[in-house]
């Protein structure tokens, strides 16, 4: 889903627990090696009642911190970044990440892989149920780090967040719901840019073109803003007979109007000193009279598609740029320019709000997100994630993982 970050951070939420189904663990692998053999003899001893214990096994790499890296390749240049070739021993965190929790996530980007991950990701597959040992062990033989840098060789970068909001709404405007949510008009491709959101709220022709396309309607235009700089939501809706229903408001298009950060705008007015999502509630809270002043100065607008959600499931994530559903703490948006979708990175940040360092998958991007070192966290879904994902802003550094 393609969203925006505010100075203070951005967008969309709810850990996916993926429900993939393990493939084959005896499918023959591309590169048949020691920790392999042994991998595969262990399940085969396990189904027949004789499962291999510590004595038995080979002393393969896995047990030390690192194995040896051998020599290096070249450095590769995308279009907005440069990777350089870095060993193994630089990923200071590979051996306490918890790596089961970041392989759904991998799963997910291999339903969509790009080709130089097609020969991998079979193997993603038949580790999914493997110990985190056996995928570092395994990503350590078949991985490549590589430092993340900038055209000009800068590695230092910029962290935020986005989440997924978690809203009330009713399908038909009612007293105190009374902000809509819109579908896409029709003649939007044909008006680019097409009404600014002031011009939506007061140009007759603007209305006009709208009316009809409400999917829901919201309490608060606060909340509606969150929803457009998100770019997706989890909607409690009550129904016109009374029945309540989960809905996910999906990212469908937007005014093609430029992102401009209330949060900048009442910096730059001296209004507020905190231009995070808590600081600008607290002002608007004091200066309820300059709500729209303050809306109006993103005319950017983003407009929604319904998607049905099982009744009584927990709902995966929302689906990313990649078209995969995104899972909590392990996704971010990146840069296309610099790093492709669904490829592994290793994320280090080190700052106010939270200590990371682990493996996330390139799965979205957003509008805001630019430059070589640059993401934004997918925290998930629900109030605390959007506590976290509106006061991240941290230095960042990257290192993408690619097959050797």
């Amino acid at each position: 889903m393609v969203h925006h970050t505010m100075t203070t951070s951005t967008s969309k939420a709810s850990k996916a627990s993926s429900k993939i189904k393990p493939m084959n663990m005896f499918l023959v692998m591309r590169r048949p090696s020691a920790w392999t053999a042994w991998l595969l003899a262990a399940i085969v001893g396990s189904l027949a009642g004789c499962a291999v214990g510590p004595s038995r096994q080979p002393s393969w790499p896995e047990a030390r911190s690192t194995a040896p890296d051998g020599p290096l390749p070249g450095a590769i240049t995308q279009a907005q970044s440069r990777w350089v070739p870095v060993p193994w021993s630089h990923i200071t965190g590979l051996d306490s990440d918890d790596l089961q929790e970041a392989w759904p996530a991998w799963q997910q980007s291999c339903l969509r892989p790009t080709p130089a991950w097609k020969t991998l990701c079979p193997e993603v597959g038949q580790l999914a149920n493997a110990s985190a040992a056996a995928q570092r062990q395994w990503m350590r033989q078949n991985l490549q780090p590589y430092r993340v840098e900038s055209l000009d060789q800068r590695s230092d970068g910029l962290l935020t967040s986005y989440y997924e909001p978690v809203l009330n709404a009713t399908r038909q405007p009612r007293a105190g719901y009374s902000v809509p949510l819109y579908a896409p008009p029709a003649g939007l491709a044909q008006r680019k840019p097409w009404y600014t959101r002031q011009e939506m709220e007061t140009v007759s022709t603007a209305r006009n073109a709208l009316r009809g396309k409400e999917l829901v309607y919201l309490a608060d235009p606060v909340d509606a803003m969150v929803l457009h700089i998100q770019g997706s939501g989890l909607i409690n809706v009550t129904e016109s007979d009374g029945r309540q229903r989960l809905v996910r408001l999906a990212f469908a298009g937007t005014n093609e109007q430029p992102y401009k950060s209330i949060g900048r705008w009442l910096l730059d007015q001296g209004l507020i000193r905190d231009a995070s999502w808590p600081g600008i509630k607290d002002w608007i809270a004091r200066n309820p009279s300059r709500v729209n002043e303050l809306l109006w100065q993103n005319p950017r607008v983003v407009f929604f598609k319904e998607e049905a959600l099982p009744p009584g499931s927990t709902p995966l994530g929302p689906k990313g740029a990649q078209g995969v559903p995104l899972t909590a703490g392990r996704s971010i948006a990146v840069d296309r320019g610099s790093i492709p979708y669904g490829t592994p990175v290793w994320l280090r940040s080190q700052g106010p709000v939270t200590s990371l360092d682990k493996l996330v998958l390139a799965q979205d991007t957003g509008t805001a997100i630019v430059g070589a070192v640059r993401a934004d966290y997918y925290a998930g879904s629900g109030t605390a994630a959007g506590e976290l994902a509106g006061r991240m802003k941290q230095p960042l550094q990257l290192w993408v993982l690619w097959p050797k």
